[in-house]
């Protein structure tokens, strides 16, 4: 049996209607599902067999083979990451307060990773990427890069553990080096006071209990 994956897309999109993604856009449901609703061209032809649909999809393990991303350009993370859960958590995500007041907005996605400039679109391939824990976030970045795949922006983090909170786990957390600003700082999502957080470490610092996340793609 393969997953449908327009089934997947659905519930993925439904997930985010039920967190009030709609008013955190400033669009009521219809408009928010239309701006989705032409990624469906652009989903892989076959999911793994017997994947569920939706948040429980691949349980366990450390792999996703697409993800809905809401960008930016439609709801900022200062306002998605209180709605991230662990799997079975009821403490809402926080920001880091040292990333400082709005200062998720100097953090632009890698030039080089030609992340399409959308309010939504599919990730490929997702992998959490532990066996990177105990890398540098530096080492791991040309690695990662040339095996083809990408690093992850914030909204892609974000995105990840919205439809998969599973994947953030005890020691089993990871980088998004996809997004950076103008110094070595490298964002990252960790579990703190059993709630997620979205913090940040240096490039050049390595941590036991963070990976690098990456993926195969995009498509818009």
């Amino acid at each position: 049996m393969t997953a449908d994956p327009a089934e997947l897309l659905h519930a993925q999109a439904d997930r985010l209607v039920e967190l009030g993604y709609p008013a955190l856009a400033g669009l009521d449901e219809a408009a928010f599902r239309a701006v989705v609703a032409p990624l469906e061209a652009a989903l892989p032809s076959a999911l793994p067999a017997a994947l569920p649909p939706g948040p429980e999809a691949l349980p366990g393990t450390a792999t996703l083979p697409f993800v809905l991303v809401v960008t930016r350009d439609l709801v900022r993370p200062e306002d998605t990451v209180p709605l991230l859960r662990l799997a079975g958590g009821t403490k809402p995500g926080v920001v880091d307060r040292n990333h400082g007041q709005d200062d998720l907005a100097g953090y632009h996605p890698l030039p080089e990773l030609e992340v399409p400039a959308v309010s939504a679109y599919l990730l490929l391939g997702v992998e959490r990427g532990e066996e990177f824990c105990g890398v540098k976030p530096a080492d791991a970045l040309p690695v990662i890069r040339g095996r083809g795949r990408t690093p992850l922006t914030i909204d892609e983090g974000v995105a990840v553990v919205t439809h998969a909170p599973q994947l953030l786990e005890k020691n089993r957390c990871f980088m998004l080096s996809g997004s950076r600003r103008h110094d070595r700082r490298v964002p990252a999502l960790w579990i703190s006071e059993r709630a997620p957080k979205l913090g940040w470490c240096w490039d050049g610092n390595p941590h036991s209990w963070l990976g690098v996340a990456s993926a195969a793609g995009r498509a818009a």
